[in-house]
């Protein structure tokens, strides 16, 4: 099988079967030169380091340079200066959680009186509206094992911007001034009204008059789950003209916001931001990321898509989401370059989306789905999935094809040629399986001893310990393979056999996400074109003079498309997911989770560098080199210098930990309490738990578990939304009970009879701003409807049933009924139903008791406290 040209074999050594290449051997006769030496190990692995480091540089360059290049600003573009103002008054008010007085009347008071201004200094071409919109409803959601949500009074603020003669198609723009508890919510979501207000104020002063109506939703109820949203959408009048959204969000403080859903479908909609944004930045590699449900959140883009049938773009922050949904959430963080580079892009796609006949004709351009990426933030390349797929399947039957024509040269040693590349093939998958392998026990053995998340606030450390392990056992399979199994083959058909197969496997990868319908599939596209177009172009320097350091140059800057935007996309990948890690739950292993990532980006990176580890003499030197980096990093990762979180005043990097003063009570059939305590419930975010807050409180260990109460739903315990199943492992320290000033008030109205064998319970609940219902009916009994969501109940992970309710101010008490079935009557009652009060502002909110202990935890702790209290009944 001719491999880029033969090379002269010696006659009296004899490869193994399956390694001859008797075309290989006529051609070496016919130029009848000497074996070429293979090329040397030092300066190869230097040239490859560089060229990597090189790519290393090019990447980091991107992701910092938050604006392009000057352009040409129009006298009333976007002001950051002004959007800044906004953005540190509304953070000023402070925490602002649903129901409280900040959120409720201090902020949208803010927001009213900058909308008047704006209103008062606005254009004859323009006619602007403002409404204050209080919805009550109720809706069921898949998000975290499925739940379902009530609310009642919550408030929205909604303005629109249209031509004086009015308009009949809007695009509507989102954002939420509300923010979680004990965080002052400066990136989610603060700076994105504030750009909000500066783009309403820009476009409200133009002498041009819009095409279409722009709507401004400034919602204040989003970290309740999305209840605004909802509110807005299913029962606002405006919400009947919406034909797409943009939504504004924060998975992190700063930097680049990046578009990371789109649709569903509405390929025009990508193709008015790759037309219309100023800096791009857009993956829908991403998009198929996070709508695969990995990372646990969501946005208002899931209420307007699922509930208002509208298409929109889903944008956010991703820089540091180290300090996402802590204290150190402040307007200060974020740099001015970032609110302008934000309200560079959405004033432009906006205007381009209020001026667009396409918008009044959304559904005409509704089918499809769209492959979009961006070039390190220039430009954004967006086609037809449709285009990608021919496309796709093309470039596979290119690489098929060119594969089978060098399997079947000369047709007389196609079976021989074939063994040979299958070879290759398995020996790569292979290397693949033991580096996996290998790496997780590293990661596990790491979690086991105590040391997970060593590299959370010293990112390096994860790639000096898994990447460099990852890769030395890449390079040893290969050097025993090329050692004991290919002894005495020549390098050159070696290096050409392991670049076949790697574009073999590329192939077949690209053929099998497109038939997936995978739009991420054009990455593999890229790992097929570009290694295929490098290989025919060294094809004559290769065949001429072997393996030379021009070669590995060639080679190099043929495949650099590929390296360089992969390396692009794993810096967002782990920008994204690192942070992630110090909140995903006691369950997850997250130097596991980080280790698999290491080592599927090092496969992909080292697919065709792997023909390299047989054309080089001897790779020892760098396999020496990456054991010791290794050896020595998880020394000193078992010793425990590398402490997980940071107190940075710079840069912070806290571990996350929730702390609830509770009481419980659990009441009998009759109404009678049998059982009662009192303590601080405590969450550690990570896979950690407390034991690095051990050594500061040394009441909080171990031996004060929280243990499961089998009888009632959620084990008993106050959850605040349904992740029973992310953090198994909690901690319950005795304290004293509490009263709060505002007890919640819980009264079974009536109970009826209803066909069926059914029984109809009707409740009346008054309490603080935000409670939790929790459902589980007895063995025998089923839950068959009730008057939340769309009727029908959605049990959440385990099979109980779980309510999330919230209201602003002055909401009527809570009323609903629930309807159980039961064959027969029950001594022990049909369901137990239990409620939970949330206290997360005003004067009930912290004990002293509370209070006390958290001024214990050390400064690198973003600790979070409230007081709760829980009751359990049976009926």
């Amino acid at each position: 099988m001719e491999r880029g040209g033969a090379v002269v074999r010696r006659a009296r050594r004899r490869a193994p079967e399956g390694a001859q290449r008797e075309d290989g051997e006529s051609d070496a006769k016919k130029r009848g030169g000497p074996r070429r030496r293979a090329l040397p190990e030092a300066p190869s692995a230097a040239l490859v380091l560089l060229y990597l480091l090189a790519l290393r540089a090019l990447v980091q360059l991107s992701h910092r340079r938050l604006l392009g290049p000057p352009g040409h600003a129009a006298p009333r573009d976007f002001s950051a200066l002004r959007a800044r103002g906004y953005l540190d008054n509304l953070t000023a008010i402070g925490p602002r959680t649903v129901g409280s007085p900040a959120n409720e009347v201090l902020a949208v008071n803010y927001l009213l009186e900058q909308i008047r201004a704006i209103e008062r200094e606005s254009t004859d071409a323009h006619k602007v509206s403002v409404d204050i919109q209080r919805p009550t409803g109720s809706f069921s959601i898949d998000f975290l094992g499925g739940f379902t949500s009530y609310y009642a009074n919550i408030t929205n603020v909604v303005v629109k911007l249209e031509p004086r003669n009015g308009a009949e198609h809007a695009v509507l723009s989102n954002c939420h001034f509300d923010s979680v508890p004990n965080t002052p919510g400066a990136s989610d979501d603060a700076v994105s009204c504030a750009v909000m207000l500066e783009i309403l104020n820009t476009l409200s002063k133009s002498p041009e008059p819009l095409q279409h109506a722009v709507i401004f939703l400034f919602n204040g109820a989003e970290e309740n789950i999305l209840q605004a949203s909802h509110g807005f959408i299913t029962q606002h009048e405006w919400a009947k003209s919406i034909r797409a959204f943009i939504n504004l969000e924060a998975a992190g403080v700063g930097g680049k916001e990046l578009v990371f859903q789109t649709g569903p479908e509405n390929p025009w909609l990508v193709q008015a931001y790759v037309v219309a944004a100023k800096h791009p930045f857009a993956s829908v590699v991403a998009q198929e990321i996070f709508q695969s449900g990995i990372i646990p959140a969501d946005t208002d883009f899931r209420i307007y898509r699922d509930f208002g049938h509208v298409p929109g773009i889903d944008l956010a922050f991703i820089e540091n989401g180290y300090i996402y949904h802590t204290k150190y959430d402040t307007s200060d963080r974020i740099l001015t370059d970032s609110i302008q580079r934000a309200g560079d892009n959405i004033l432009a796609v906006l205007k381009y989306l209020a001026t667009s006949d396409k918008l009044a004709k959304s559904f005409e351009y509704r089918h499809g789905n769209v492959v979009f990426f961006d070039i390190l933030g220039l430009f954004v390349l967006a086609y037809p999935a449709r285009v990608g797929t021919i496309m796709n399947y093309i470039t596979a039957a290119i690489a098929f094809l060119y594969l089978s024509k060098k399997v079947l040269q000369p047709k007389t040693r196609a079976v021989q040629n074939l063994k040979t590349l299958f070879t290759a093939l398995g020996l790569t998958l292979i290397s693949w399986v033991c580096t996996l392998v290998t790496v997780l026990i590293v990661a596990v053995f790491v979690s086991i001893i105590g040391r997970s998340l060593s590299w959370y606030s010293h990112f390096y450390v994860s790639v000096f310990l898994y990447g460099t392990a990852a890769a030395a056992k890449l390079i040893l399979v290969h050097m025993l393979a090329k050692k004991f199994f290919y002894k005495n083959m020549n390098e050159q058909c070696l290096g050409d056999n392991f670049f076949d197969a790697s574009l073999m496997i590329w192939s077949v990868a690209l053929a099998v996400l497109t038939q997936m319908g995978l739009c991420s599939a054009f990455i593999c596209t890229l790992w097929v074109v570009f290694p295929l177009l490098a290989k025919l172009m060294t094809h004559k320097e290769f065949s001429q003079k072997g393996t030379t350091l021009k070669f590995v140059m060639m080679y190099m800057l043929g495949v650099f498309v590929p390296y360089l935007y992969m390396m692009y996309l794993s810096w967002t990948v782990f920008e994204m997911f690192t942070p992630i890690m110090g909140r995903s739950g006691t369950e997850i292993l997250p130097d596991v989770v980080l280790a698999g990532l290491i080592v599927v980006i090092t496969m992909i990176l080292s697919s065709y560098l792997i023909n390299f580890i047989y054309l080089v003499k001897s790779t020892k030197t760098t396999l020496i080199t990456l054991t010791t980096v290794f050896v020595v990093t998880l020394i000193l990762v078992c010793s425990g210098i590398f402490f997980p979180y940071s107190s940075d005043a710079a840069n912070p990097k806290p571990k996350r930990v929730f702390l609830q003063h509770t009481s419980r009570r659990f009441h009998d059939l009759d109404g009678n309490v049998v059982k009662s305590d009192s303590g601080i419930w405590i969450n550690g975010f990570d896979y950690n738990g407390i034991s690095h807050i051990t050594p500061h409180v040394p009441e909080i260990n171990d031996t004060i578990r929280t243990p499961c109460e089998e009888q009632a739903p959620f084990c008993g315990l106050p959850w605040i939304l349904p992740v029973h199943f992310m953090f198994r492992k909690n901690w319950y320290l005795p304290a004293p009970e509490i009263f709060p000033r505002s007890p919640i008030r819980f009264n079974l109205l009536s109970k009826e009879l209803m066909p069926w064998n059914s029984v109809r319970l009707n409740f009346e609940v008054s309490g603080p701003s935000h409670m939790s219902l929790y459902v589980r009916p007895h063995e025998g009994s089923a839950l068959s409807t009730w008057s939340l969501g769309d009727g029908t109940p959605v049990a959440s992970v385990g099979g109980d049933y779980f309510v999330f309710y919230s209201h602003g101010l002055q909401a009527t008490p809570w009323h609903f009924w629930v309807e159980l079935t039961a064959p027969e009557k029950h001594s022990d009652g049909m369901v137990s139903l239990a409620i939970a009060a949330h206290y997360f502002f005003g004067e009930d909110q912290k004990s002293p008791q509370l209070s006390a202990l958290l001024e214990r935890f050390p400064n690198w702790t973003f600790s979070s406290g409230w007081s709760c209290t829980y009751d359990l009944f049976v009926f």
